[in-house]
């Protein structure tokens, strides 16, 4: 049945990417731009080749995931020509012919080649993507002030792209739930996968990220990249940071889970939990999101002492020491949109007290972030904390206690609005 309330939006995205690639190819002096969907590369001396999710500027106007050899051109006045690269092929399924709403804004053809199309290109054309696919195309390549400017442009979301960064929370967040009720259950890594994605009817290679799922202290590698088969003989935590795609928009969505019985971690969790919602209802118009990763660091600090995992410290001497880096060793959160990571997030250099922080603009109405605070027992950061001159403040028999917990990060996806923030994932996953 047609989505005609999407299709409207849809559409009214794509005059807007018009207008606004109008004036930008007349501010940088180009006719035209030429981009490249991308194509999956061939694994090295192998005849498989890599998973494509698509080049983030050709998504931006298609949403076609997982299209390769395919070519948009956009001309000066805003007009745009997709050619779908549509082979004959009994090897392979292959892309058809959408006829979908947006098609009435952009033309579409099917090419059997993998080539540009063979037409008249002005000559002051911009060709941009993968530098191994447009190498030999003929036109400027990859221009930095005009990529500068179309990643710029992808900052401030459309009502269509939030409408499909909040369907994908909505879909990851039944995944979520499945997750968490598999690991209630006593399930292992690996099955507590399979429950994601079978709630989430995505498969992984096509979701936004491979998903991270954490039991115990795996839960404190922040991108822990494995699954075990088996199940732990006892299961004290789980961290799963898993999201979804939706008409190539992501989500990315972190909960941790404690077992039952385990008091201490949980008090802990509490914790997160509830300095996450205050940073989420300070996500505002104005906001420095600076700001915001520094205050995290003083409520990760605020929980520390709480918990007696550090004493004989200001909540500010712990931040100053770098002891709530130990702790808490990643950025805030990051822009979302096409990308997990989406691009033109740092207008500025990371702080020197901040160097893994992603995002460093102030917020403005338009933009859609992630607020992610964690609190992690790492064993390559903790030594040298615990051995160094303010080990004296450390409890060590309560790290050692909950160290094989690993971690907590809880993560939700947020939009900035006119007035202050709209978080598209509580409504799905309320905790």
């Amino acid at each position: 049945m047609p989505d005609t309330r999407l299709d409207d939006l849809q559409q009214a995205h794509i005059r807007q990417l018009q207008k606004a690639y109008a004036d930008i190819l007349q501010q940088q002096g180009y006719d035209a731009v030429l981009i490249s969907s991308g194509a999956a590369p061939v694994r090295y001396a192998d005849d498989q080749y890599h998973h494509h999710q698509g080049y983030g500027h050709f998504l931006h106007w298609t949403g076609l995931a997982g299209i390769e050899h395919s070519w948009l051109l956009i001309d000066r006045d805003g007009s745009a020509r997709l050619w779908l690269h549509t082979p004959v092929d009994f090897w392979h399924a292959t892309a058809e012919i959408p006829a979908e709403a947006w098609t009435q804004l952009i033309h579409v053809e099917g090419q059997a080649g993998t080539g540009v199309p063979e037409i008249a290109y002005p000559e002051r054309l911009a060709v941009i993507g993968d530098p191994a696919q447009i190498n030999t195309v003929k036109g400027q390549v990859n221009p930095p002030a005009l990529l500068a400017a179309l990643d710029h442009l992808r900052i401030y979301k459309s009502e269509y792209e939030v409408e499909c960064i909040e369907r994908a929370n909505a879909q990851a967040a039944r995944g979520h739930k499945a997750a968490r009720d598999a690991f209630l259950n006593g399930a292992s890594e690996f099955a507590i996968n399979l429950a994601y994605q079978q709630a989430t009817a995505q498969r992984e290679v096509d979701a936004p990220y491979h998903s991270i799922i954490g039991l115990n202290d795996h839960a404190g590698i922040l991108h822990y990249q494995h699954y075990q088969i088996d199940s732990p003989p006892r299961a004290r935590s789980l961290l799963i940071d898993a999201g979804c795609r939706y008409r190539g928009y992501c989500s990315d969505i972190t909960r941790t889970t404690a077992a039952p019985g385990e008091s201490r971690f949980q008090a802990l969790v509490n914790g997160v939990e509830s300095l996450q919602q205050r940073l989420c209802d300070a996500v505002a118009p104005g906001a420095d999101y600076v700001e915001l990763h520094h205050r995290t660091h003083l409520g990760i600090a605020a929980l520390l002492k709480a918990a007696d995992l550090v004493t004989g410290l200001s909540e500010e001497a712990m931040v100053d020491k770098q002891i709530t880096r130990a702790f808490f060793p990643h950025g805030l959160g990051h822009f979302l949109g096409i990308q997990v990571h989406d691009v033109a997030g740092k207008p500025r250099p990371s702080p020197e007290h901040a160097p893994a922080l992603r995002l460093t603009h102030r917020l403005e109405p338009g933009m859609v972030v992630t607020i992610e605070p964690g609190l992690y027992f790492i064993p390559s950061l903790l030594p040298p904390l615990l051995n160094g001159a303010d080990g004296q403040h450390l409890n060590r028999p309560l790290i050692d206690e909950l160290k094989s917990c690993g971690g907590i990060r809880i993560e939700d996806n947020v939009q900035v609005t006119d007035s202050g923030a709209r978080n598209l994932t509580r409504p799905y996953l309320p905790e």
